[in-house]
């Protein structure tokens, strides 16, 4: 009941009126496009199903719920979502481009396939589609088909460096490494600023175990881009095999900074510090191995070797005896207990263990010749590495590459937000007020107000107010809760009209579940009941630019163009920005050694298209503080677009040594071009 009840009141809030009425449930459909855009999925959810329940004929909705399913990776019930989208409106490419994705990643490749040649048939020039169904071809080893559906591709998108890659994919699994190198030196040729292309050369070059080159395409794909973990790896992968142990070394060492949750990462160091006898320290990879994934009994099995050898016999007997329950015919494991064994005074443990042993060297000496000896171990072979998903206990000593990972390939234009895609330079976002952020990343910056810190300590808002640039989606807990604190605040407002910090809380509230309209109501009732609070001007602009950009993206689409595009017909900057630009003027009026009106005032210029205001706006925010890495970054940008370019790279230059690191990716373009 309390839920129903709390889902009535926020219907009637952002709607008056819940009914059949066409306009309701156009509302009630923005506002959960809105939590789409702004990656609040559970929310967005709850908002689709309203409408369902209200007009279960809409195709819409469906897909709109199906979207956000997908994003929280519910592959089956996105696609059960998408399937009722499609029984209601048949005709629209985007439903089949999206349950096709479901498909693949519920290894459904045959329906995946029929999805995306019928999106081709409503869309035949969108590469996206094409993309993904040579994928899925590729997948089930149809190597001369792949071949001649990238030949249409290349027909659409001669310039995509994406379809030379893929080229040269099918030319390796051919045998073709000639063509394989024809292909993607092209794709070099295309797209020199891409380190994914560069990732692909240097790989090629290690399977023909040109280990020079490799390394230093390697090296060109970590300056374009040096916080992507995986780079490293296979670069320590290349340094291994040219037994540059403390070149690789350093390699792991740099991929767990950028990602210090990458076991594969723990592993091959945890093997490599081994190999060089740092025993003590390759135990603590392992540990760390073991703790994420207890069930990796290869990290097991090499950690049971290096306690062995540092004198905790016990728990190496531990760790072997683990190993050996899953793999009961894995004899070097039982040599190895037997020896530990009899460290500690087991006779007979060590005894069976070793009887054993006996029993099956006689079984495979019988069995010689017959076939049975399939199984060898890894230490016979030279191979050096195996694959993320081979588990072969015999293969502990190898280092690990990750598996090739073919569904990270397939493309979307709907994963994330709609100002993230096919955009290579964006300015870090606006400043807002919530309660609520994403993990902080290593190195970068806590914001803090003295102001805001002295309205917390006053307990105005019923939680901790913070200031982000990097805002997360809500729990289904956490959306349940601010329901009900607009219920709440609903009821004081009505028993104590004039009290102001009411009609903020539930502004927020209103903001948090995406209804920026009845959050600009309660700001517009605050600020008419008291006109000088710079935090009702500070929230209401940024609640005013979060309906601007929702209402841009909403504008004139139709089932022709995709969801996420907007049809907005010239570069003309929409002058509704002027009220937001207002209103964080009247912030710096009220207070102004509040660093974030002036960083949030200078994107507001740049959405005008005044770079120079904005320059000087970034350039007070850094004057407050000069530690402020956001402003660097984009007052780095706005010079660019003056063609200030050497001004720029400093700035960018300085961002990067604050702790946005992808700075330095937009430096090397610049500095190239």
């Amino acid at each position: 009941m309390r839920y129903l009840r709390a889902l009535f009141t926020i219907f009637l809030l952002c709607i008056a009126v819940v009914a059949k009425s066409q306009l309701n449930t156009e509302r009630v459909m923005l506002i959960g496009r809105n939590a789409l855009y702004f990656e609040d999925y559970v929310l967005s959810i709850k908002y689709f199903n309203m409408v369902i329940g209200v007009r279960p004929n809409l195709s819409e909705p469906y897909f709109f719920r199906g979207l956000a399913k997908y994003n929280l990776d519910d592959y089956k019930g996105a696609s059960d979502d998408l399937t009722l989208s499609i029984s209601k409106n048949p005709y629209v490419s985007k439903s089949y481009q999206l349950r096709g994705l479901c498909r693949v990643f519920m290894e459904q490749y045959d329906s995946a396939e029929s999805d995306f040649r019928r999106a081709i048939h409503y869309e035949p020039q969108n590469v996206g589609v094409w993309n993904n169904l040579v994928l899925c071809v590729m997948q089930r080893e149809r190597w001369d088909e792949a071949d001649l559906l990238l030949d249409s591709v290349m027909q659409i998108a001669p310039r995509n460096s994406d379809v030379y890659l893929k080229r040269m994919q099918v030319a390796i699994k051919k045998g073709d490494t000639i063509a394989a190198r024809k292909w993607v030196d092209e794709a070099v040729r295309l797209d020199s600023y891409s380190a994914d292309v560069y990732q692909a050369r240097a790989m090629l070059f290690a399977q023909t175990e040109d280990y020079p080159a490799a390394e230093e395409d390697m090296n060109r794909a970590i300056e374009l881009m040096p916080t992507r973990s995986g780079y490293y790896i296979n670069r320590a992968l290349v340094r291994y095999y040219r037994e540059n142990l403390r070149g690789a070394m350093s390699d792991y060492d740099l991929a767990l900074t950028a990602d210090p949750d990458n076991l594969l990462g723990y592993y091959n160091r945890g093997l490599l510090r081994a190999q060089v006898g740092d025993d003590n320290r390759a135990i603590e990879d392992f540990d760390y191995v073991l703790r994420e994934d207890a069930e990796n009994l290869l990290a097991r099995f090499n950690r049971a070797l290096l306690r062995d050898k540092t004198g905790d016999v016990k728990g190496a007997i531990e760790d072997y005896s683990l190993v050996l329950n899953e793999y009961p015919n894995f004899e070097y494991g039982y040599q190895c207990r037997a020896a530990a064994r009899r460290k500690i005074g087991d006779e007979k443990g060590a005894l069976d263990d070793e009887t054993w042993l006996l029993k099956y060297q006689l079984a495979q000496y019988t069995n010689a010749g017959k076939g049975n000896n399939a199984e060898k171990d890894s230490m016979q072979t030279d191979e050096k590495i195996r694959k993320n998903s081979d588990r072969n206990v015999r293969k502990y000593n190898r280092m690990v590459v990750a598996d090739d990972g073919n569904s990270k390939q397939y493309t979307t234009e709907y994963r994330g937000k709609v100002q993230n895609r096919n955009v290579d330079v964006q300015l870090e976002p606006m400043f807002a007020l919530t309660y609520y952020e994403k993990p902080r990343d290593v190195g970068k910056a806590l914001h803090y107000y003295k102001p805001l810190a002295d309205i917390n300590s006053r307990k105005l808002f019923p939680h901790t107010l913070l200031l982000t640039n990097d805002e997360r989606g809500l729990s289904e807990n956490e959306v349940q809760r601010h329901f009900d604190d607009i219920n709440i605040r609903s009821k004081y407002i009505v028993d104590d009209a004039e009290n102001i910090s009411h009609r903020m809380s539930r502004a927020l509230d209103f903001s948090l579940v995406q209804d920026f309209t009845s959050a600009m109501n309660d700001l517009n009732e605050a600020l008419a009941m008291e006109g000088d609070l710079w935090l009702v001007y500070f929230m209401r602009a940024t609640v005013r630019c979060k309906l601007l950009e929702t209402e841009e993206l909403n504008k004139n689409i139709d089932d022709k163009n995709s969801f996420w595009e907007a049809s907005v017909k010239n570069n003309l900057p929409n002058i509704n920005y002027h009220l937001v630009r207002n209103d964080l003027t009247q912030v710096i009026t009220l207070m102004p050694d509040f660093e974030y009106a002036y960083f949030n005032r200078g994107n507001v210029f740049v959405k005008l298209a005044d770079f120079k205001s904005a320059v000087v706006d970034y350039s007070e925010a850094i004057k407050l503080d000069n530690a402020f890495a956001e402003a660097y970054f984009n007052r780095g940008l706005a010079y660019i677009y003056l063609g200030k370019t050497a001004e720029g790279i400093a700035d960018l230059s300085k961002a990067g040594e604050l702790g946005l690191y992808s700075a330095y990716n937009i430096i090397k373009r610049f500095k190239d071009k």
